[in-house]
C-alpha cells in the first residue's frame, strides 16, 4: 500500500514540474462503480437461493510521459465492493494495485520496445483480450517488439513468470512457478496485413504451465483472422487450434471456428454470425476441448457470462448462433440488442437429465442503454434474461433451478482528464 501510495505521490509530482520538461505529461483518471442485481447470473439460481445486489466500483490515476524516444504509462487502481470496509478501519481487503507500468523505447519511426506491466489486445480479443468489462481488467508482465508500418505490423511478445513466494534477496534457487492460474513462460507472434478492403493476421501463441517442480508442459495455439469490406458490409472469419499437452499429459487437439456478418445502414448496425468451440470426448486419449485462454469472453458467449468466464464450461464446448444491432438514437444516446441461442458441442449426460441426445442449452437476450452525460461521463444501463433447456442443469451441476434467469446493472464511468501538457 505505501508503494501504491508514493507512486500516486509520484506521479502529481511530475506533472506539478512538467512545465521544466520538453515533452508531453498527461495525468487521467477514471471513477467506475456498477450496481448489479443478479438473479442466475453465470449460473442457475437454485430454487430457495436470494438474489444478489451490490456495488463495485474501480477507480483508476493514469499517468503518462511522452518524448521523441521514450513513452511511459503507469495505471494504478483500487476496485472494491461498496461497504467492504467499516467506516473507520486499519486493514482493507480490497484489490489495490498497478494494473500498467511500462515504458516504451522507440528505436525509429517503425520500431519499438515496450516493457513491463501491459494490456494485450489483439484482433477482436479472441485469445488475448484486456477484459475492460471485469473491474480489475487484465495485463501482462513481458516484453514487446513492435514494427509497424502502413500495411504491415508485426508483435513479439516474451514472458517469464516468477512467484514471490521466495523473494529476494533469499531467491537464490530452482525458477518453481507456483501460480495454477496463470502461464509460466509466454511467447507468441502477431502478424497483420492490410489490404484495401480487407485484412488478415495471424497469431502464434506458445505457453508453459507449471505441471510439477520439474516438469512444465507447453501448449499452442494458432489463429489466423480474415475481414473483407463489400460495399457496406463487412465479412469476418477466423479459425484457431490448438496443440500440445495439459495439466493430466493428454494431447491436446481444441480448434474454435467462427463466421460473421456486419451491415450497416444509416444509424443501424447490424451481425449475424456463429461461434463453433470444440469441446471433450472423454473417450478418447486426447483432450479435445477449446481453451479461449486470456480473451475478453465477456463480448462474445452472452453478457450474462455463462460459458468461459470464471469456469471452464465443463469442457462442453459451445455451439453459439447469434443476432446483435445497435442503434444510435444521436451522437449520445446508442441502444444495443444481442440474441443467442446455446448448443453443446458434446453430448450432454447427467443424472438429472433423460433426453441424452438433446445438445440444447438456452437462449439469451442482452438489452444495453448508453447515454454519454458529458464527454467525459457516460452511463449505461443494461438487462438480461436468459431461457434454460434442460441441458443447461447438467452443464452447470445445478439441482432443482429456477426456470429463467436474469441480470441487471447500471454503471457510470467517469474519466477526466486531469491535467494534459504537448
Amino acid at each position: 500500500m505505501k508503494q501504491l501510495l508514493a507512486l500516486f505521490s509520484a506521479l502529481i509530482l511530475i506533472v506539478v514540474f512538467s512545465k521544466a520538461l520538453v515533452a508531453q505529461i498527461s495525468l487521467s483518471g477514471e471513477i467506475r462503480p456498477r450496481s448489479e442485481f443478479r438473479h442466475g447470473f453465470k449460473e442457475p439460481l437454485e430454487t430457495g437461493k436470494k438474489p444478489a445486489f451490490f456495488t463495485e466500483q474501480r477507480t483508476r490515476l493514469v499517468g503518462g510521459y511522452k518524448s521523441k524516444k521514450v513513452e511511459v504509462g503507469v495505471s494504478i487502481q483500487d476496485v472494491r465492493i461498496w461497504g467492504s470496509v467499516d467506516q473507520v478501519y486499519k486493514v482493507d481487503p480490497s484489490l489495490m494495485n498497478v494494473n500498467q507500468a511500462w515504458a516504451t523505447i522507440k528505436m525509429n519511426e517503425l520500431n519499438k520496445v515496450i516493457v513491463g506491466r501491459q494490456i494485450l489486445d489483439y484482433d477482436n480479443a479472441r485469445i488475448l483480450g484486456s477484459l475492460d468489462w471485469a473491474q480489475q481488467g487484465r495485463s501482462h508482465d513481458l516484453l514487446r517488439y513492435i514494427f509497424e508500418n502502413k500495411s504491415w505490423s508485426v508483435h513479439l511478445g516474451l514472458a517469464f513468470n516468477q512467484d514471490s513466494y521466495t523473494p529476494e534477496p533469499a531467491k537464490l534457487d530452482n525458477t518453481f512457478y507456483a501460480s495454477t492460474n496463470n502461464y509460466k513462460t509466454l511467447h507468441y507472434t502477431w502478424i497483420k496485413k492490410l489490404f484495401e478492403k480487407s485484412s488478415i493476421s495471424v497469431l502464434l501463441l506458445n505457453q508453459g504451465m507449471q505441471i510439477a517442480p520439474d516438469t512444465v508442459n507447453y501448449n499452442q495455439s494458432i489463429g489466423v483472422n480474415v475481414s473483407h469490406k463489400i460495399g457496406e458490409s463487412t465479412f469476418k472469419g477466423e479459425w484457431h487450434y490448438q496443440a500440445g499437452k495439459n495439466g493430466r499429459f493428454k494431447k491436446i487437439k481444441g480448434f474454435l471456428a467462427a463466421i460473421s456478418l456486419d451491415h450497416s445502414f444509416n444509424n443501424v448496425g447490424t451481425t449475424i454470425g456463429i461461434d463453433w468451440l470444440s469441446g471433450d470426448n472423454p473417450n478418447t486419449d486426447s483432450f479435445e476441448a477449446f481453451t479461449p485462454w486470456y480473451g475478453t469472453n465477456h463480448k462474445f458467449y452472452g453478457l450474462m457470462d455463462y460459458f468461459y468466464v470464471g469456469n471452464g464450461h465443463k469442457n462442453f464446448g459451445l455451439v453459439n448462433p447469434y443476432f446483435k444491432t445497435h442503434i444510435s438514437i444521436n451522437e449520445r444516446t446508442r441502444w444495443v440488442l444481442h440474441l443467442h441461442h446455446f448448443i453443446s458441442d458434446t453430448r450432454i449426460k447427467g443424472s438429472n437429465y433423460s433426453k441424452t441426445n438433446n445438445n440444447i442449452l438456452g437462449n439469451e437476450l442482452d438489452l444495453v442503454f448508453s447515454y454519454n452525460i458529458t464527454p467525459d461521463v457516460n452511463l449505461k444501463l443494461g438487462y438480461s434474461q436468459m431461457f434454460f433447456a434442460r441441458g443447461m442443469e447438467v452443464v452447470k451441476e445445478t439441482m432443482d433451478p429456477r426456470k429463467t434467469a436474469s441480470w441487471g446493472w447500471a454503471m457510470l464511468t467517469l474519466k477526466p482528464k486531469l491535467i494534459k501538457k504537448d
